[in-house]
């Protein structure tokens, strides 16, 4: 695992979109794994960006985000399907069909689960990107998720539902399930790149980087990862 320390979120943005344009850079039609919360965001601008001044184009890039909630649509603004096209997709030249972000239909959840499970077998993820959430969920897999899950239905934690009520009007708006990719899919990534900011994460990144790894603290596998990248900002690094 590779740590890299920077000053600020704005630093962890500009580091971060800049490893991900290297990639398109390197390989214009990879294959990417996306994420979506507060921690990407600055990374999303920086890249649209990039494409505005025509040094990446994401025109064969392919993409597969971690998680989707269920029990409300689409077009609701905080699905993550809205998510990614407000904050990405709809301000670069990406195509459509490219795009792959979990379908739930809610009468097909199973069916659903298993659709996008086998197309994250038949894709390869060049690279992953990460958030990490308080508990050290990655997507929605929480403590106790076994490291061999694949894609599935998950029941969400009242702690996970805390940290995402800031985003509903109520606690009561927050959905209770979500779709996600397992932890055995994260890890068939060729590359992980995780993204951790905040002096409210400095307990995280203490667990995180003691290399002791245990299903209750999902993000620790990440340690028998070959290849990851933790860009880290000062004040998420304070307890260290």
């Amino acid at each position: 695992m590779k740590v890299i320390v920077v000053k600020d979120y704005q630093a962890m943005s500009d580091l971060a979109a800049e490893i991900i344009a290297n990639t398109i850079k390197t390989n214009p039609s990879c294959t990417l794994g996306l994420a979506t919360g507060s921690s990407p965001i600055g990374t999303y601008q920086n890249l649209v960006k990039d494409v505005k001044a025509g040094e990446i184009s994401f025109k064969d890039v392919k993409t597969y985000n971690l998680d989707e909630y269920c029990g409300i649509s689409r077009s609701h603004p905080q699905s993550y399907y809205y998510f990614m096209h407000d904050n990405l997709f709809n301000h670069v030249d990406i195509d459509e069909a490219n795009v792959h972000i979990p379908a739930v239909s809610n009468d097909h959840l199973e069916e659903d689960c298993k659709t996008y499970n086998d197309m994250l077998h038949n894709a390869t993820i060049d690279l992953q990107l990460l958030g990490i959430g308080g508990n050290g969920h990655i997507g929605f897999n929480e403590p106790g998720t076994s490291f061999e899950q694949e894609t599935f239905i998950v029941k969400l934690t009242d702690k996970t539902r805390q940290d995402n009520k800031r985003f509903f009007n109520s606690i009561d708006e927050v959905p209770t399930h979500a779709i996600t990719m397992g932890i055995k899919n994260i890890m068939q990534a060729k590359r992980i790149l995780m993204l951790i900011s905040g002096v409210n994460k400095a307990d995280t990144v203490v667990k995180l980087l003691s290399g002791n790894i245990t299903t209750d603290f999902p993000a620790s596998v990440l340690n028998n990862h070959p290849d990851v990248t933790v860009i880290i900002d000062q004040d998420a690094y304070s307890k260290m």
